[in-house]
């Protein structure tokens, strides 16, 4: 295991939205994707030198993300450009018609590390009615199976609301024959087209907790949450369990990007703390889910920002955290979703609505933060 990132230096997943063109219509898309580009994205160059300034960071993982990057032309040009100058490269494109065996072989021969890719359902029914678009069921099957032939690792994205809970034991079936090397599991955050309707129980979150941890115990591909920092508590709890009955049997690894996480260098990642996302327009947020911005890399760097703006400074600062998460003895490796406490009370710091643990200590006071944040909403 590598030493834990300072993440007070450099984070540990950078995704920039390449575009937010799509020819899908997603009903939980927190981008409010749209069929054209817009003429005001990143040029090649501005991505290039966004590119040299992740490079600098040495930042594990670089995600390239949408909408569609196929939308953008120059998007094999930026995979090659990131996999020469020693940026290891992610990107998740839509199932559309663009994603061809072609275009699967051309982004690896450029330097692609790994492909990640929507399901969001274990049938077309399913599947479809959450892209809007009838075919994604099966374009979808299609790249995963086309990446696979030519040994393109990939990794499957579910976003778990109330029109699918009901089909996770199919869906991990599925998963189960598809030859993949992560599962990562995203919890819904209402924002863009996302809708509180959607947005499961703090009971129900607990219940994909049990099944991704008993599904983890027999299965190759590794498996890890995506606004579910909870997650990491239940697993600890999980541990502590094993250990006091005495059982024997090896505990799945915790994992954030493929990387050992809870007890590895990527401990305590969160919105802002660890991760980084960088909008189509350049602008600087805490994750893709929390449409509040510190900057633009067109006017300052990346890593100043990072580094120090007040909100990305506040956010990795558990004294700021309000109500149960900041008094919760798991506050340091979870820290709760900030993208979902922002979409539901309006406030970054305020506690996870959809966390059923009491902590120990009791919760006194207005429990206000000790660190001003400028809050920016984009």
């Amino acid at each position: 295991m590598e030493p834990r990132l300072d993440f007070d230096e450099r984070p540990f997943i950078v995704i920039w939205e390449t575009t937010q063109a799509c020819d899908l219509a997603c009903v939980h898309c927190r981008a409010c994707a749209q069929p054209v580009r817009s003429a005001l994205e990143l040029s090649t160059d501005e991505a290039k030198r966004l590119i040299d300034e992740v490079a600098a960071l040495e930042a594990p993982v670089f995600v390239l993300t949408g909408g569609d990057p196929l939308k953008r032309p120059d998007i094999f040009e930026l995979v090659e450009y990131a996999s020469t100058h020693g940026v290891r490269i992610s990107l998740t494109p839509s199932a559309t018609p663009l994603l061809t065996r072609d275009a699967i072989l051309k982004l690896k021969q450029c330097g692609l590390a790994r492909l990640a890719i929507s399901l969001d359902g274990p049938t077309a029914e399913v599947h479809d009615a959450f892209r809007r678009v009838p075919g994604s069921y099966e374009w979808t099957l299609q790249a995963v199976r086309w990446a696979r032939e030519i040994g393109l690792p990939v990794q499957i994205n579910t976003t778990i609301t109330r029109r699918n809970l009901q089909h996770i034991d199919s869906i991990i079936a599925l998963l189960e024959r598809l030859d993949i090397v992560l599962w990562s599991v995203f919890f819904l955050v209402p924002t863009g087209r996302g809708s509180n309707s959607d947005l499961i129980s703090a009971e129900e979150f607990e219940q994909v907790f049990e099944k991704m941890h008993e599904t983890s115990r027999r299965v190759k591909f590794d498996i890890k949450s995506t606004e579910a920092q909870h997650y990491r508590r239940y697993l600890l709890q999980r541990r502590t369990e094993e250990k006091r009955k005495g059982n024997g049997q090896p505990f799945p690894p915790m994992v954030s990007g493929g990387t050992a996480d809870g007890i590895g260098r990527a401990r305590g990642i969160n919105d802002g703390k660890g991760f980084v996302f960088i909008s189509h327009l350049g602008e600087v947020f805490p994750s893709g889910f929390l449409p509040v911005s510190a900057g633009n890399v067109r006017k300052q760097s990346l890593t100043d920002l990072y580094r120090h703006s007040s909100l990305f400074v506040g956010l990795r600062d558990s004294a700021n955290l309000k109500g149960k998460c900041g008094v919760c003895e798991f506050r340091e490796i979870c820290g709760g979703s900030r993208a979902r406490a922002y979409a539901l009370t309006g406030d970054v710091f305020a506690e996870e609505p959809c966390c059923t643990w009491q902590p120990k200590a009791p919760v006194t006071g207005t429990g206000e933060g000790t660190r001003p944040v400028e809050q920016t909403r984009a």
